[in-house]
């Protein structure tokens, strides 16, 4: 058994969603918010056999593309330690990280 994590923008999210039910897989979507842009995303868990990890894996290559977009970066609050940025910068955002984990035990009741 296998867990895949796989953390994707909110703008993704729906598409992944569909596409796995589509195909049968379960999963269990966490609101999360991204550490470098702060903004939000979404966690999935998807429990599954070790045969199907090439399967799901492919259903969020197909549903997670990464995309350019231009960021206008806020001013920092409070002490000032944030660097300030005085013009937009061009970032990568949608795709999705992904790990694939082994599960010792898998229940469901």
């Amino acid at each position: 058994m296998r867990l895949v994590i796989a953390v994707v923008q909110d703008q993704d999210s729906q598409k992944l969603s569909d596409h796995l039910v589509e195909r049968g897989f379960r999963a269990t979507k966490l609101a999360s918010t991204g550490g470098f842009l702060k903004a939000g995303n979404t966690t999935f868990l998807i429990g599954v056999d070790q045969t199907q990890v090439e399967d799901v894996m492919g259903v969020i290559r197909e549903s997670c593309q990464a995309r350019e977009q231009m960021l206008n970066p806020m001013n920092p609050l409070g002490n000032g330690v944030e660097p300030m940025v005085p013009y937009p910068v061009k970032v990568q955002v949608g795709g999705a990280t992904v790990f694939v984990l082994d599960v010792e035990t898998f229940a469901h009741f």
